[in-house]
């Protein structure tokens, strides 16, 4: 095993040191974590390059050879899912920061670090690497949709668009260009592969870099607006409890294999938190506080619950014989 393959290995728990440190850097020197709200950009950027490279857009075709898998996978995501997260919310009051963070969140599945813990968690990690294109191309374009029938006219009135294009084109098209540039690069010359491998090593420093970035610069408002935050921790923890169940019963109905039984309930419990977080810090104020703090909240609750799931996925919910977790 390389260095890398040892580093991607061990990366939740970089994760969840980060955060921990992140965390009493925020709260203890809230100036220098203020003061990091300038780089996330930058740094979000970089991040959203390296996964990018290492998301087989070239391959997208093979993502719909699994038809029974990928029916699987867009019910849960695009119809299970936001009626799911409609009904969590009716619990929420009528904020219009809570809701929308929590509808920017729970709405958009992850598309990188769910692979990591699919496979920690002993499921078909493959189906969901080569379904990623395919998720990150239908969260874009139906997110606007969900937004506007879940909060209707209040959507428009406090989303900017002209921000909200600002942020897709500097850090989601600008970084995917990029990285369809450097693949196919990678295809047709040797030193693009090169290029592409070394860009392979970028995701995991990069992800630890953004959560330290984005959670020392906002844990202090977080902190500050805790009164309001603690009303989605359980919104939040029921999404995490109710969407395995839900997953598993759809896995029956779609009579999925164990391991892609449990990529489906991996893809349903995990979100898009940090490629969702750029629109977020592109609202106007007071939005672009409260907002990040909500979706940050989730990033805190999911990675709890994720440690949870990567044990009781394979062991209580969805087990299967020897041969099938080999």
């Amino acid at each position: 095993m390389n260095s890398r393959e040892k580093l991607e290995e061990n990366q939740v728990w970089l994760y969840a040191i980060t955060l921990v440190i992140a965390t009493g850097v925020g709260l203890l020197f809230s100036d220098l974590g203020s003061s990091l709200d300038k780089l996330i950009s930058y740094v979000l950027a970089v991040l959203m390059y390296g996964m990018f490279t290492q998301i087989p857009f070239l391959r997208l075709k093979e993502s719909l050879s699994n038809r029974r898998f990928l029916y699987a996978l867009l019910t849960m995501n695009y119809i299970v899912v936001p009626i799911a997260v409609w009904a969590l919310t009716r619990f929420l009051p009528n904020d219009s920061a809570l809701l929308l963070g929590v509808f920017l969140v729970l709405l958009t599945p992850c598309i990188d670090y769910v692979i990591v813990f699919t496979q920690l968690g002993r499921g078909n990690e493959k189906l969901i690497l080569v379904s990623t294109p395919l998720l990150f191309i239908s969260q874009m374009i139906l997110l606007p949709v969900y937004l506007w029938l879940f909060l209707g006219k209040e959507a428009m009135r406090i989303i900017h668009v002209e921000h909200f294009v600002e942020a897709f084109l500097g850090l989601i098209c600008l970084p995917l260009a990029l990285a369809l540039i450097t693949q196919l690069w990678a295809g047709k010359h040797k030193s693009g592969e090169r290029f592409l491998n070394a860009a392979a090593w970028l995701p995991v420093p990069f992800m630890a870099l953004t959560l330290f970035v984005i959670v020392a610069s906002q844990i202090s408002r977080l902190y500050d607006s805790f009164d309001v935050i603690v009303k989605v921790i359980p919104i939040y923890a029921a999404f995490m409890i109710i969407m395995p169940i839900l997953a598993r019963i759809c896995s029956r109905l779609f009579r999925l294999d164990t391991g892609a039984g449990r990529a489906l309930i991996f893809s349903s419990g995990t979100r898009n938190s940090l490629v969702v977080l750029p629109f977020a810090l592109a609202l106007p104020e007071p939005l672009n506080s409260l907002v990040p703090a909500v979706i940050v909240t989730q990033t805190l609750v999911e990675l709890i619950g994720e440690l949870l799931y990567v044990r009781l996925v394979p062991n209580v919910l969805l087990r299967g014989t020897i041969a099938q977790d080999n």
